[in-house]
């Protein structure tokens, strides 16, 4: 891996968000929930051990909380949950709904925004109504005409299921003859897919912290013809990360305050992600959003913290502190 880099309400609330900066105690007890069933279980399982390892680095009272293996209800025996469990059940708005209910402070987006960013159509339907620009698209079945998906969104294109992240089936379709395959694919991941239309361009993703977003980043895999995948995203050490991201200044605050807006109008909360293509004639193209994002060592949110010279044990315990 390459990488070139250039809420309080009250008083009281206040005191306790400055004291949790020096006395891990205010944290109480800590549930960090990763692993459990989804298809994204490996790389949580990844990013919820190095969160683990940094907040109890610095004396948090933080366990492991797999839901796989645990009885989700034993929950309530803790202070507040970081969340890092990717994909369904964590990300879509099914932890945060019980995390409501039994009144336990979380880290990231509730209920209705982990819903949405988790259904890529639902989001880009949204944002369409907002008036933020999106790539095209059409959701697929098995009685879709592929000639007239082709027609309208032209080749190459991308197929991707709509519930899941992580680029898992994913695919990049070239030609006509393809697209059925690329269906079969991410139809085995989900019960929904959808078709967009691909962007010829540069690929960026932009970290939103505390409602404010932070330097973005550019990603260039080894294989430019391709896209930023589950391979390029974890396993590759050939993948390309700018910061500085190479945009003008106007460019980077104009693309900064598109994302602002995207996250925004989902409702996403304290910490995320969104991904956008720059098209060959410069227009930006939101892409999807990203509520719990990844914490390994390949992820982009430790990368941007880094920029702004945040290293990842702090980091972590920025992230928690909004629980307060």
């Amino acid at each position: 891996m390459t990488q070139s880099v250039a809420n309080s309400n009250s008083n009281n609330d206040s005191t306790q968000a400055n004291a949790a900066t020096n006395d891990p105690s205010v944290f109480g007890k800590v549930a960090v929930v990763y692993g459990g069933n989804s298809n994204e279980r490996a790389v949580s399982l990844d990013s919820g051990s190095a969160v683990l390892k940094a907040l109890q680095s610095q004396g948090v009272d933080a366990t492991h909380f797999d839901p796989k293996d645990q009885d989700v209800t034993e929950l309530k025996n803790y202070d507040r949950v970081f969340n890092v469990l990717h994909g369904r059940g964590g990300e879509d708005g099914q932890l945060q709904g019980l995390l409501d209910w039994l009144q336990i402070p979380q880290t990231g987006s509730g209920v209705l925004a982990s819903a949405i960013g988790m259904d890529k159509v639902r989001t880009k339907q949204l944002w369409q109504g907002c008036g933020l620009s999106t790539a095209p698209f059409a959701v697929l079945n098995q009685d879709t005409d592929w000639q007239q998906v082709v027609s309208a969104l032209g080749l190459p294109l991308m197929v991707k299921p709509v519930h899941e992240g992580s680029s898992i089936g994913m695919s990049k379709v070239n030609t006509l003859d393809e697209l059925p395959k690329a269906f079969e694919l991410a139809s085995g991941c989900g019960d929904v897919v959808m078709a967009e239309k691909w962007i010829t361009g540069r690929e960026f993703t932009i970290v939103i912290i505390d409602d404010e977003a932070y330097p973005v980043i550019r990603l260039q895999p080894a294989d430019v013809s391709n896209f930023y995948d589950y391979e390029a995203k974890y396993n590759r050490n050939d993948t390309m990360y700018h910061i500085p991201c190479g945009l003008t200044e106007e460019e980077e605050t104009h693309l900064q305050e598109l994302s602002l807006a995207a996250f925004r109008a989902v409702n996403a909360k304290g910490w995320g992600r969104v991904d956008a293509m720059q098209d060959e004639e410069g227009n930006f193209w939101l892409l999807e959003i990203n509520t719990v994002p990844g914490m390994t060592s390949h992820s982009l949110v430790p990368m941007a913290a880094k920029a702004r010279g945040m290293d990842f044990e702090q980091l972590c315990w920025h992230i928690l502190a909004q629980t307060l």
